[in-house]
């Protein structure tokens, strides 16, 4: 049976594997909306390929363009946050949610309360508004079908168990390109060296955000949400070879882990096709080759983005939004050459200990402490900055 599906956030690196996949299988699925944020010309390309209904480029001064490169065909176009928020709630049988930040956040509330499953890239989204989407999610029936590959292979590894019946939860982590560096190394640290990800192909933010051990620490407040164990029962460990992308142990002491090549099409394909299976083109482990699996604790002294996190979501309310929002400001500046390495995470650190914002009760909450710990943000950045 041909399944429709929404995409949004086409031109990205998970959208492209996501429409790799679908291209290999043409009768499972039937795209119907594909969205980008300003890239037309591809946002047009994979339209005429693919033949949706709707498009929609996020930046409304792009539309003219978008317009123009679909004339003559039947695909509708729009633009803006309105109409990524639209066409989120369109009847589909699958949401992938794969728009970078919080920008993200509106259409997958959007998709969710409308009962649509959805799988989700956007790591953002649920760190800033875990509990109101969870609860979306919960009233509306539908499912949050992770694509991290660390709580992809987590969704894996329960299937056929039971959530009270886990001891813990282990996140595996790379432990990213400066893993043997010193502190004083790390302050010597550029963009090109920072999104050089040693495993995965990823974007240059969140591969910044892999080599401070952000990443990490947001996948840990994600994996909160997603999987109600006690955020004492949730680890990190790090390992180089990213073969085990995370483990579950439960009660009897057994403990399971799912291990896979460090390709992002295989918990794509774990999304697409649940509850079922699909092939992909994926290069299968070769065990023999990789003759050993290393293992070690992380240090939370040179990368303390993992404990600044942990620390948010105990505390909850709106602090795991102001974390995000300033690591989004100052993974930016530092990416534009403004900061050092190190001032990525000293700066979301001064925004959480500047401000303590009532818990968001709603979107536009959420939205207000978003917009004032950017600013916070923006101020330290400026202030690294002429120092």
């Amino acid at each position: 049976m041909t399944r429709r599906l929404s995409l949004f956030g086409a031109t990205g690196s998970v959208g492209q594997s996501t429409l790799d996949l679908v291209r290999r299988d043409r009768e499972a699925w039937r795209v119907d909306v594909l969205t980008a944020n300003s890239d037309v010309d591809e946002l047009a390309r994979l339209a005429l390929e693919f033949g949706p209904e709707l498009v929609v480029i996020a930046d409304e001064g792009r539309y003219d363009a978008l317009k123009q490169a679909l004339t003559g065909t039947n695909i509708g176009v729009a633009a803006g946050a309105a109409a990524l928020t639209d066409a989120a709630t369109r009847p589909t049988d699958l949401v992938l949610a794969a728009i970078v930040g919080t920008a993200g956040l509106a259409p997958t509330m959007a998709a969710l309360e409308a009962g649509h499953d959805v799988a989700l890239a956007n790591k953002e989204s649920l760190v800033s508004a875990g509990e109101l989407m969870i609860a979306a999610a919960r009233k509306s029936g539908a499912t949050i079908l992770p694509i991290d590959s660390e709580h992809n292979a987590i969704f894996q590894c329960l299937a056929g168990g039971r959530i009270d019946q886990v001891r813990r939860i282990i996140l595996t982590a790379s432990g990213g390109p400066f893993r043997t560096w010193s502190a004083e190394e790390m302050r010597t640290v550029t963009p090109t060296q920072a999104v050089a990800h040693p495993n995965w192909s990823m974007g240059a933010k969140i591969s910044v955000d892999s080599a401070t051990m952000m990443n990490k620490g947001l996948e840990l407040i994600e994996a909160h949400h997603l999987f109600p164990v006690g955020l004492d029962r949730i680890e990190i460990l790090v390992h180089p070879q990213s073969v085990i992308h995370s483990l579950v142990e439960y009660v009897d002491c057994s403990t399971l882990a799912q291990l896979g090549s460090p390709d992002m099409r295989i918990p794509i394909a774990s999304a697409l096709a649940w509850p079922q299976r699909m092939a992909t083109p994926c290069a299968p482990l070769d065990l023999a080759s990789l003759a050993r699996l290393d293992f070690e604790a992380p240090d939370e002294e040179r990368f303390p983005a993992t404990a600044l996190c942990r620390g948010a979501i105990a505390e909850g309310g709106a602090r795991p939004a102001q974390l995000n929002a300033a690591n989004e400001v100052a993974v930016a500046a530092f990416l534009a050459g403004r900061i050092s390495f190190p001032a990525i995470v000293d700066t979301v650190r001064r925004v959480i200990d500047a401000d303590a914002p009532a818990a968001p009760g709603s979107l536009q909450d959420l939205f207000s402490v978003d917009a004032a710990s950017r600013a916070a943000a923006q101020h330290f950045v400026d202030h690294y900055e002429h120092a």
